[in-house]
């Protein structure tokens, strides 16, 4: 049979995505040691794709501008398995030491709220959201990072904790999922493993990510077929009738 008669029969596969939506900190992930994300594409590659979607450096106040491109009100809903919203790191910042980044406290809780409104608004269900805290700062570590660049420190993990607390507030008033992991890198350990310079994450910290946020994704997925049988099941004398 010609191939191109065989995909004429075939219904064509479409994965659902799970999107990634963050800065630095989930942008970097494809890349060098931080993998986190290839751990749930192992996990997910049979009923879903994975799509990174972090852009480096970017707060809510430029995220919640660019969603409406990222996931449009033309895309089906069925088409997105999860999305994930990761910013606060850069919010965080402190207004007099990193203006351009900075966003107000209050803001950026707004913000928050207007991309899980926007995702509600095309049809994507709470269900399927879960936001992300910025993680905790280790301080000593990020202020020889900025000392190297001719800053002073720049960020506190106080500060951070405070976007964090907005964070897990948003997500309840918007019934999503949230994952909390400035207190959950905290609790009853030294969490200085978890980050490579004080603010980015390690292969621990992304190993540590990656565990907990497959806890949250596994039941959203669990429930999705696989679009491709396992190769056992495939009936070798007639393959069509598996594949097709």
């Amino acid at each position: 049979m010609a191939l191109a008669e065989t995909g004429a029969r075939g219904r064509l596969l479409r994965w659902p995505r799970v999107v990634l939506f963050g800065d630095s900190i989930t942008e970097f992930c494809f890349g060098g040691h931080r993998r986190y994300v290839l751990f749930d594409t192992c996990l997910c590659f049979r009923k879903c794709d994975v799509v990174n979607r972090g852009i480096s450096g970017y707060n809510t106040r430029w995220a919640k501008l660019i969603l409406p491109r990222l996931i449009t009100e033309s895309t089906s809903a069925d088409s997105i398995a999860a999305v994930t919203i990761f910013f606060g790191a850069n919010d965080s910042a402190l207004k007099e030491l990193n203006p351009k980044q900075h966003v107000p406290l209050e803001e950026y809780a707004a913000n928050l709220k207007g991309m899980v409104q926007y995702l509600k608004s095309v049809d994507i269900t709470a269900d399927k959201i879960i936001l992300i805290t910025p993680p905790p700062l280790q301080e000593s570590a990020w202020e020889k990072e900025c000392l190297a660049k001719g800053d002073k420190l720049n960020r506190s993990n106080a500060a951070a904790g405070q976007y964090a607390q907005a964070c897990v507030q948003v997500a309840r008033e918007c019934g999503t999922d949230v994952l909390d992991l400035w207190t959950l890198m905290q609790k009853n350990q030294d969490f200085s493993s978890y980050l490579s310079d004080g603010l980015h994450l390690s292969t621990k910290g992304n190993s540590f990510l990656a565990a907990q946020l497959w806890s949250r994704l596994e039941n959203k997925l669990s429930a999705l077929p696989s679009l491709l049988p396992y190769w056992r099941d495939v009936d070798h004398t007639n393959p069509e009738a598996s594949l097709l």
